[in-house]
């Protein structure tokens, strides 16, 4: 059941990024490229514990990447100057 779960949960997080990728093909904005990894690093780190137990304490690190790099995305878009 919890595999069943994880892999709803890697479903959702790749389709967002695939709206997110979606986005920055329309707009070429550099948040929605750094949130569609960061929600792909998700995904993945969703996907290894069903295919291997050896490998469930490292998927945690992935966990940390994907925010890390929506923190790093959110703080980098309200650093950069303003156009208009």
């Amino acid at each position: 059941m919890i595999d069943f779960l994880h892999g709803m949960l890697a479903m959702a997080a790749f389709t967002v990024g695939l709206f997110f990728l979606r986005y920055w093909r329309m707009t070429r904005d550099s948040l929605f490229l750094y949130f569609c990894v960061a929600f792909w690093l998700l995904a993945a780190n969703w996907t290894i514990p069903s295919y291997s137990a050896e490998l469930v304490p490292h998927a945690h690190v992935l966990r940390f990447l994907g925010f890390a790099l929506i923190a790093y995305a959110v703080f980098a878009k309200n650093r950069s100057p303003q156009r208009g």
